[in-house]
């Protein structure tokens, strides 16, 4: 089922996440869905604070919704080592026409559970490290705008307000 995507600047995206306990039937209807939601958003990476939930749960898929090749579930995601540093043209799901330029880690490794409740490990220093960085950040209750510069948030501020109403 799609679920609707909380944008910017809604109260729960600037929460930092609580971590999952159990893999429940309800996290896994939620991982489906979430799933769903973002090939049909046309998005890379989905944080599960971005449709409405509090929790530490990603999914990511640095193939996009045409080729669905790399689809991962990140359950409690944490970054255990980086290094390096690039920068990155963004958008987001939650941050509709905006686009930002961000400083991001340039390797990262990250440790999380599977859907599964197994641990897994990802290391990568390409285009799955970056999304890996932004989700992450929604999970700890940081977006793009909140990265931009004051000015360039300010104006989009004004603007997501607007849609707001």
């Amino acid at each position: 089922m799609k679920l609707e995507i909380c944008t910017w600047p809604e109260e729960v995206l600037a929460k930092k996440a609580k971590p999952i306990t159990e893999v429940t039937p309800e996290i896994k209807e939620l991982i489906e869905s979430m799933i769903e939601t973002m090939y049909e958003g046309d998005g890379v990476g989905l944080a599960a604070p971005q449709v409405g939930e509090s929790i530490r749960l990603i999914c990511v898929d640095q193939t996009g919704p045409k080729m669905k090749e790399d689809l991962r579930v990140l359950i409690n995601p944490q970054i255990v080592e980086c290094d390096g540093e690039v920068d990155s043209e963004e958008g987001c799901l939650s941050c509709p026409e905006f686009s930002a330029k961000v400083k991001r880690k340039q390797r990262v490794k990250v440790k999380a559970l599977n859907e599964k409740g197994e641990e897994v490990c990802i290391e990568n220093d390409g285009f799955l490290a970056i999304i890996l960085q932004h989700e992450i950040d929604h999970l700890d209750g940081v977006t793009i705008a909140d990265r931009a510069g004051r000015l360039k948030k300010a104006m989009y501020r004004k603007r997501a307000i607007k849609w707001m109403r």
